[in-house]
């Protein structure tokens, strides 16, 4: 790792937090909360909180790691220097892959709003390669335009929202049912189905951990870094509980959980028609912005992985004058496209959330460990914050279970092979 060239420091705290902003007003804004219904009924509020408290939890320890370490990479370099290999290997087989599944679903929801029918997955195909240029050109150019693209988003759900509540009434379908709290409202679907609802639902937060594996790019990073995490995580968790209540005001649980694209709804059952529209635009801006905070992150944490030897190790090149690791975001290019041409992406939201809270899982249990000046939270919030991912994980719906558990198998698989083919060729050269 040592002859490996690395990236330069651009990014300040603003950049940072519009980088985190971006990934957590993606598709989970327009998409998420229809599967948490499903789950939840109007107890997907309470599953908000839970979700918002694990993330609040993780994103202490991403914070205190990245303060620590500032370099490509995140969970997966902090699980390597205070872990060890395996569980560093482990958190950055899950995001990789986890992640590269969510950058598909991102530009394929970006498509089903955005494109002709037909032609939902050549668009999508052709919003991979236009992100990928972005990110290529280096990562000022992939700060600009997730500002722009935050900015916009940002617009569209205050116009939404404002819609939504204009036009309800006499009072919309109604946030509780008249039987109260333990009848047919927030608990009407169980303990269970709330916890379900909040591994569902922490797909939205995820976000943030993008600051973390841009840190070997951001100046001040012992300041920036921390800062960031949590500015974008507090702004992210109100715009979530005021769109969680707007819904479920406006359209009720059942609505809800019977629509896939449930602001739409809310917004078309309102007076402002020429609000719909808004939001159409503002979805595909939203997952093109969590598209680009992906590409970002998925491929610096490639990078970082291949500099280890655990991915081939062309994959940790960095541009000479762009300053990004161009083969590896060029390599997961090539893979979104893929996926796009041949999967089917339905189950990609909880796919990602068992990967990201296994991710956050080896965060929380590297934190643990940290010592004196390194030390900014107390260790009962790692506790919990671990506790919570496996809980969570528990809950999640076992196909999605069975598919990570089989992701897991495959990389450790890859690994062993990997490993033992390393040695035999340093062997031989010795």
């Amino acid at each position: 790792m040592s002859g490996t060239p690395g990236l330069s420091r651009r990014l300040g705290t603003m950049d940072a937090v519009v980088i985190g902003l971006g990934s957590m007003m993606g598709a989970g804004v327009f998409a998420a909360f229809t599967p948490a219904a499903q789950a939840a009924g109007s107890g997907l509020l309470i599953g908000l909180a839970v979700a918002a408290g694990v993330a609040y939890c993780n994103a202490t320890s991403s914070a205190q790691l990245a303060a620590t370490y500032p370099t490509s990479g995140g969970t997966y370099m902090y699980g390597r220097k205070l872990l060890g290999p395996w569980p560093g290997f482990l958190a950055g087989w899950g995001f990789v892959i986890g992640k590269t599944a969510s950058s598909a679903a991102m530009a394929m929801t970006f498509a089903a709003y955005a494109a002709p029918p037909g032609w939902e997955r050549p668009v999508a195909m052709a919003a991979v390669a236009l992100l990928v240029a972005v990110n290529y050109r280096g990562i000022t150019r992939t700060a600009a335009l997730a500002r722009i693209i935050v900015v916009t988003v940002l617009v569209a759900l205050a116009i939404a929202v404002a819609a939504v509540w204009t036009g309800l009434g006499e009072g919309g379908a109604g946030l509780l049912p008249s039987e109260g709290l333990a009848g047919s409202g927030l608990l009407a679907h169980g303990w269970y189905g709330i916890l379900q609802s909040a591994g569902l639902l922490f797909f939205a937060f995820a976000g943030y951990a993008r600051i973390a594996t841009l840190g070997e790019e951001v100046r001040d990073p012992r300041r920036t870094i921390p800062r960031a995490i949590l500015i974008s995580l507090a702004i992210a968790a109100a715009i979530y509980a005021c769109l969680g209540i707007t819904l479920l005001v406006a359209l009720g649980p059942d609505g809800v959980a019977g629509t896939s694209a449930p602001l739409a709804a809310a917004v078309a059952a309102g007076s402002w028609g020429w609000a719909a529209p808004v939001v159409q635009v503002g979805a595909a801006l939203a997952s093109l912005g969590a598209l680009l905070a992906l590409i970002a992150g998925v491929g610096r944490t490639t990078m970082a992985m291949a500099r280890e030897d655990d991915l081939p190790r062309w994959l940790s090149a960095v541009h000479p004058k762009f300053q990004v690791p161009h083969r590896a975001e060029l390599a997961l290019g090539v893979a979104v496209v893929v996926i796009i041409a041949v999967a089917d992406l339905r189950g990609a939201i909880a796919f990602s959330s068992f990967g990201v809270l296994l991710y956050y899982l080896v965060a929380n249990l590297a934190a643990f460990t940290q010592t004196g000046t390194d030390r900014r939270y107390p260790r009962f919030l790692q506790l919990l914050g671990a506790g919570a991912c496996v809980l969570l994980v528990a809950t999640l719906p076992v196909q999605a279970v069975m598919a990570g558990l089989a992701m897991f198998a495959v990389g450790a698989l890859y690994r062993v092979i990997r490993q033992r083919t390393l040695h035999r060729h340093r062997t031989a050269r010795g």
